[in-house]
């Protein structure tokens, strides 16, 4: 039987997809005022539960209870009417009208049978207050910024007498400010009896936001603990096993040099930047948003152009803006934005792993397709990439799993140089170290790897040397020995002491 301090409980709750169960019997409860964290690794059970609470799915087994009473929500206004919103990572906002059309969508007051604008923004005014956010209600959506989305999206929640709040991942896109700012609004909900459930892959915020924690493992339920769990134990909940060291990191005796980048010069954006990456060798690259890592990947892989300077992979000379030279010679990029850039969403695993490899498996203007299925399959193997099967689409992959899609098309490719930019954001623990796991290997077996990471711990633990740019320029370069978080960041404003880290940050989290 539910307390009356119970707003939501889940009893034994499946839901099976083709060749995959989703969710295994899962048990789950929110109780008014709280703030209770759904924890598991990409490709748990997190999204379909969520998408089960906001009338998404529908499960195939299971009772959901709100306040004590029995419901089946088919779709999202049954949702809504019980109480329960979602804000999910892509928010469901319209861009071209305002901020309190947007709130009240579907709902807009009315007068004499027309919308009344002006009751409409006086309210929406006091929803945006509660939620702090200093947005006026008659601007356009498509001019604000993710944090002053995010808090649009807990505002429409809030209009919809929310009472029990759904975050899903809400401090992914957030600077650290920007974070304190959410969780301070989270906290004065929780005062004010809305239950929270809050999805995370940070750590360190659980402790600081959250009051209980439930783990998903492979579509179950398979603990209930306090916030205050240790992140050790959290991550060893998570994955099955114990994780000895966060950052694995094993460094080979380097070889040759694989990638020699020299007086690289795009006016304006990066100046005179010199780097090597040998055989066996990682090589972060480190530094502020903003100080131009990202644009040298992409002059160095051929995908923009520069002004001056060279590139030469395994002693071959690349032809700048030619990325096919750039592929002919050994070189592949994981770029920032996987989903944009690195992936064809709607094509399957096979698809995409072969898509570097598409034309030299070409006879005769004919694809070899079962060469690419059998190719594609072996290094889905090798990489442990979990799907139901080799046809399925990438776009239903976990994070993670998609990561190392974009990873394999290159080792397809055989590419002895690979540049990684943020190649674990949007990554759960358990991935992180299977992705840290995969650079080890590829090390091993004589590859160099040009790390871009936003993400200072992982720049430190999995790195051999640093390099550290600041405005377009590499101001120094530091040994896995003399690597602090402190050296790096002292690097990273030398060439820009007027900006504080607070505008422009390298995670530290």
């Amino acid at each position: 039987m539910s307390s009356p301090e119970e707003l939501l409980r889940i009893e034994g709750v499946r839901k099976a997809f083709p060749g995959v169960v989703a969710l295994d019997d899962v048990d789950f409860d929110l109780r008014r005022g709280e703030v209770h964290v759904l924890l598991g690794e990409n490709g748990a059970g997190k999204s379909t539960l969520i998408k089960v609470l906001s009338g998404a799915h529908r499960p195939d087994e299971g009772r959901i209870l709100v306040e004590g009473r029995e419901v089946v929500i088919r779709d999202a206004q049954d949702a809504a009417g019980l109480g329960i919103a979602t804000i999910y990572q892509e928010f469901n906002l319209v861009p071209d009208v305002t901020v309190a059309e947007n709130i009240f969508l579907g709902r807009q007051p009315r007068r004499f049978g027309f919308v009344d604008t002006k009751r409409m923004e006086a309210e929406a005014a006091e929803l945006l207050e509660r939620v702090g956010v200093d947005v006026a209600p008659g601007a356009k959506v498509r001019g604000l910024g993710i944090a002053q989305l995010q808090m649009v999206e807990i505002a429409k929640a809030l209009s919809l007498d929310a009472k029990v709040l759904i975050m899903d991942e809400p401090t992914a896109v957030l600077t650290t400010e920007e974070v304190e700012r959410l969780f301070t609004i989270a906290r004065r909900l929780r005062g004010e009896g809305v239950g929270l459930v809050f999805i995370t892959h940070h750590l360190e915020e659980i402790a600081d936001l959250g009051d209980r924690v439930t783990v998903l493992r492979d579509g179950r339920s398979v603990a209930h603990v306090a916030a205050s769990e240790p992140e050790d134990e959290l991550v060893r909940l998570m994955v099955g096993r114990s994780i000895d060291e966060q950052y694995p990191r094993e460094r080979p005796e380097p070889g040759e040099t694989l990638l020699k980048v020299r007086g690289l010069t795009r006016s304006g954006v990066f100046e005179d930047i010199d780097l090597d990456v040998r055989a066996g060798e990682v090589v972060g690259l480190a530094g502020l948003v903003g100080a131009g890592r990202t644009e040298v990947a992409r002059a160095v892989f051929g995908a923009d152009p520069y002004d001056s300077g060279s590139v030469e992979v395994i002693g071959d000379r690349l032809p700048g803006g030619d990325v096919g030279a750039a592929l002919g010679a050994g070189l592949g990029l994981v770029p920032e934005d996987r989903k944009g850039q690195g992936l064809v969403l709607d094509a399957s695993v096979e698809e995409n792993l072969g898509l570097v490899t598409l034309g030299p498996s070409s006879r005769g203007g004919f694809v070899d397709l079962s060469g690419q299925r059998s190719s594609a399959t072996r290094i889905a193997g090798e990489l442990a990439i979990r799907m139901a099967h080799i046809g399925q689409h990438v776009r239903t992959l976990s994070g993670g799993n998609q990561q190392k899609v974009v990873i394999g098309k290159w080792l397809l490719a055989e590419s002895r140089v690979l540049v990684l930019d943020e190649p674990t954001r949007g990554v759960d623990a358990g991935a992180k170290v299977e992705i840290y796991r995969l650079v080890n290997e590829l090390t091993a077996s004589g590859h160099a790897v040009l790390m871009i990471s936003s993400d200072l711990p992982e720049v430190l633990g999995m790195s051999d040397r640093i390099l550290v740019m600041a405005q377009g320029r590499v101001t120094g370069e530091l040994s896995a020995e003399e690597a602090t978080q402190d050296s790096v960041m002292s690097l990273a404003v030398a060439a820009n002491p007027g900006t504080s880290t607070e505008e422009n940050e390298v995670e530290g989290r």
